[in-house]
């Protein structure tokens, strides 16, 4: 938005009407306009600075600048309300009934208080109604049988299984036939003396011979004697 400059003018340009009260200690700039409907105030306290060109148009209340306002060119505030102390309001701001809280700053331009230009909510579809449905008949319930209730019983410790000694390997049986000899092992062969006079009867014939003929002379010596 263009805002043309304002042109400097004396302070006999300042315009008052109505019931204003202006502090000694607020200064207000040349081309000022401070109007008061009947029954309204606007009232200015000290420090404030109304720049050139501000135009306060106070109605249906009171129109109050706190202390230490900045209120920039051009500024047009209409109605009744409060700006509070030590705010500043940027140049070519329009304020309508006015409730501006102390320290706050609004940028050069704005526009606060214009009730006339609210945007129309836009109306939402309606949600599709569900064909209304008979109520279901109520199922048939049985009432609960109480089951007897069985005694828990306390848990029985595993029972341990038996401590058995370990097993030793039996012994292996002690053979008592004479092992069998084994392939190219000459058998030992046991002689005893009835074996070794038929292994001489057999070798020697003449032998049993001689012995019955030493015994026959043995005999016959012993008889003749």
């Amino acid at each position: 938005m263009y805002l043309s400059p304002l042109q400097l003018s004396s302070n006999s340009q300042i315009l008052m009407s109505g019931d204003v009260v202006v502090h000694e200690g607020a200064a207000i700039a040349p081309g000022a306009i401070l109007q008061a409907e009947p029954g309204s105030r606007i009232s200015i306290a000290a420090g404030a600075c109304i720049g050139m060109g501000v135009i306060l148009h106070a109605r249906e209340g009171t129109l109050e600048i706190a202390a230490g306002v900045i209120l920039g060119a051009g500024v047009l505030v209409v109605g009744a309300g409060t700006i509070g102390e030590n705010a500043c309001i940027g140049a070519a701001t329009t304020l309508i009934n006015p409730c501006i809280d102390k320290m706050q700053i609004m940028p050069a331009g704005s526009l606060m208080g214009d009730t006339s230009r609210q945007v129309a909510a836009e109306p939402t579809a309606a949600a599709p109604t569900a064909a209304p449905t008979s109520p279901e008949p109520p199922e048939a319930t049985t009432p609960p049988v109480d089951q007897p209730i069985e005694p828990i019983e306390p848990p029985q410790p595993a029972p341990t299984p038996p401590q058995t000694a370990p097993e030793t390997a039996p012994d292996p049986p002690e053979s008592t036939a004479a092992e069998p000899p084994q392939p190219g092992e000459t058998p030992t062969i046991l002689y005893g003396q009835a074996h070794i006079n038929r292994l001489l009867g057999t070798l020697f014939p003449h032998r049993q011979a001689f012995n019955r003929s030493e015994e026959n002379g043995q005999t016959l010596s012993g008889g003749s004697g």
